[in-house]
């Protein structure tokens, strides 16, 4: 049985899956720093949890120094040169399967290079690139065991997908869906991984490596060329900040969400959450009602801001968050908007010794992204790009080297200038709601980290091939609250008691006591994960 929760002086990590969570722990064991130990966590999660992410995705890191000082890496993909609205006029609309749904670069390798990179410059990092990588590698070459999200998203895909270019091979060697516990091993991403030992991550973006993902993605249909990946960097952003109880929150700009998971966090504060049950109806009325009123913002104006630039100071104004707040109404169910879709995605967090944290996610977007493999790789490639508009009048509409809007956002709450909080989620629109409920029921209500995130939760929004949305609540739930919700207006069903629905979460606190450093970690019971210290 996985360890949900820990407690450490000298480091600490957790993650969605063991495995990487017991990389990172490694690393910190060997003297290593949070950085060097969210890059081993990173490139182990992407071989053993490849539903959820892989080389071939995007990612998020927010990092901060021991005394609060925040910088962030932008690892979201371009489109490639060749897409546009128009070769898309006939569909309507980006694919979500097959070649030409892998629109953009995946950038989250050259992300673990940057952060590398940064850790040998900044934070006196010793450990090498290639034994960063190694328990990638390993897990890859020797094989990992089966989790048991693993089979459940493999048994439950759709023929079609089954039954793109590479697909089968890699994932289905044998023809069918491998058990829970079962050795599955990767063998072509295994020698992609000694490639990227060897030459870096620049070998994925502009070396011989690089040319065969082009090729094998090439071959499946994909516009994608060399040069769209060569011309791929990796990005240091300035986080958001936005004042919160008596601290502040601390995400990522656009095109993140990270600003509409800040903004529903400061619409509670608002509205005022004292003397609500965090397991009632009541609660749950409050952040479903936040969430509707900020998406409605989120969907107008996320976008790429190199190709839009949506000024945000008027969504963090004081005025507007009070009058959001104001709109609730207590009784009744406001109309949904655009359904909020799902995504599949990875969230962990490392802090150590020092106090230097780190809070990464990185994603392919849908359940094995595009379902390619580009060619004899082993890497499977996104599908970030059936997230652009192709309304021309729309903010985010498809175009050439843009970005698409992310849901990916990684998350940190600071009190008195230093972290006091990391946090996030996997969840596609579900991360900002399970990031406002684990964050309040932290510090709203004075559960503890593990307790917050093992608690019954809910998502807004619509699964897999539905076109209307409605509110799912984990039959953990007393019944009264889902009658109280459905009395309100809300569209309520209920989803099994721990549910992947909810997205896998995960948090780490950082006590401060008479000088001392005193780490708490906990990871999510829905997931496959493990929350491990020092």
């Amino acid at each position: 049985m996985a360890t949900l929760q820990a407690e450490s002086e000298r480091g600490a990590v957790t993650a969605p899956h063991a495995r990487a969570a017991e990389a990172g722990r490694d690393v910190l064991r060997r003297g290593g720093n949070a950085l060097e130990a969210a890059v081993a966590m990173a490139s182990t999660i992407a071989v053993v949890y490849p539903h959820m992410n892989s080389l071939g995705g995007d990612a998020f890191w927010l990092i901060a120094d021991a005394d609060g000082t925040l910088r962030g890496i932008d690892a979201a993909g371009q489109a490639g040169r060749a897409y546009t609205p128009a070769l898309y006029a006939a569909p309507g609309c980006v694919p979500e399967r097959g070649g030409l749904a892998t629109v953009t670069v995946g950038g989250g390798v050259g992300a673990w290079q940057a952060a590398y990179d940064f850790s040998r410059a900044q934070w006196g990092g010793a450990m090498t690139w290639h034994a960063l990588l190694a328990a990638a590698q390993t897990y890859a070459a020797d094989g990992c065991p089966v989790s048991a999200s693993y089979a459940r998203t493999l048994d439950a895909l759709p023929q079609h997908v089954r039954e793109l270019p590479g697909f089968a091979a890699t994932y289905l060697p044998d023809g069918c869906v491998p058990a829970v516990g079962e050795m599955f091993r990767q063998p072509a991403l295994a020698r992609t991984l000694s490639e990227l030992q060897a030459a870096g991550a620049e070998g994925f973006y502009r070396g011989a490596l690089a040319q065969r993902l082009v090729a094998g993605l090439r071959a499946a249909g994909s516009l994608l060329d060399p040069d769209d990946l060569a011309a791929y960097r990796p990005r240091w952003v300035e986080p958001l900040r936005l004042p919160y109880g008596r601290g502040e929150l601390a995400n990522m700009p656009p095109p993140s969400q990270g600003f509409a998971s800040m903004m529903i966090a400061a619409v509670l504060q608002r509205y005022g959450l004292a003397g609500f049950d965090p397991m009632g109806a009541d609660y749950v009325h409050a952040v479903v009602e936040a969430t509707k009123a900020v998406f409605a913002y989120r969907d107008r104006y996320l976008c790429d801001p190199d190709v839009a630039l949506v000024s945000l100071e008027p969504l963090f104004a004081k005025e507007f968050l009070d009058e959001l707040a104001a709109g609730i109404d207590p009784l009744r169910a406001a109309a949904p908007g655009q359904p909020p879709a799902p995504g599949d995605t990875v969230w962990f967090g490392a802090v150590d010794e020092a106090g230097r944290a780190v809070s990464v996610i990185q994603s392919i977007y849908h359940e094995f992204g595009s379902g390619v493999v580009a060619g004899d790789t082993g890497v499977v490639w996104n599908n970030r790009g059936c997230a652009f508009s192709l309304d021309p009048q729309h903010p985010n509409v498809l175009a050439p080297g843009k970005r698409p809007m992310h849901t990916l956002n990684p998350a940190m709450y600071l009190e008195d200038g230093r972290v006091r909080l990391v946090y996030g989620t996997m969840g596609g629109d579900g991360q900002p709601q399970t990031q406002a409920a684990i964050l309040t029921r932290v510090l709203e209500f004075g559960l503890s980290p593990a307790a917050a995130i093992a608690a019954p939760r809910w998502v807004y929004g619509r699964t897999w091939g539905e076109s209307s949305a409605g509110l799912r609540l984990e039959k953990r739930f007393d019944r009264a609250v889902f009658d109280a919700l459905a009395r309100r207006g809300h569209a309520v069903s209920w989803v099994p008691r721990f549910s992947d629905f909810m997205g896998h979460a995960g948090m780490l606190r950082l006590n401060r006591e008479a000088g001392r450093l005193r780490l708490e970690a906990a990871a999510d019971p829905r997931s496959d994960g493990a929350a491990l210290g020092v």
